[in-house]
């Protein structure tokens, strides 16, 4: 998981407006202030292979899609803005930075909006 962890976040950093700070064992990925991401350095999430991410208001169809996945997970899915994403195989990083991206993108229009 360390690997894909640092491979995400190589990946995310590129982006704009994106910063990584050490965050109690994890990286924490911002969008200017906003934090959209958690990926373990030294520590696990709800399970070894797991990444965190942030969606505050999901939109109706985002929320579908992660009541419809086998992937992303929260353990209060009706009020969650925390959700998870565990992997079990190099192919699931394309599926964790889709999930990134997305939580990227609404971190930035809640930005705007506060």
């Amino acid at each position: 998981m360390k690997a894909w962890s640092a491979a995400l976040v190589a990946e995310v950093s590129d982006w704009p407006l994106v910063s990584a700070r050490s965050f109690f064992g994890f990286t924490a990925l911002y969008r200017k202030e906003t934090m959209f991401a958690a990926l373990p350095r030294t520590r696990a999430l709800e399970a070894a292979n797991s990444v965190a991410f942030k969606l505050e208001s999901p939109s109706r169809a985002v929320r579908v899609r992660l009541e419809k996945s086998a992937r992303p997970w929260s353990s209060t899915p009706d009020k969650a803005r925390w959700f998870s994403f565990e992997g079990s195989s190099d192919a699931d990083l394309h599926g964790a930075l889709d999930w990134l991206g997305r939580a990227y993108e609404a971190a930035g229009k809640n930005r705007k909006s506060s």
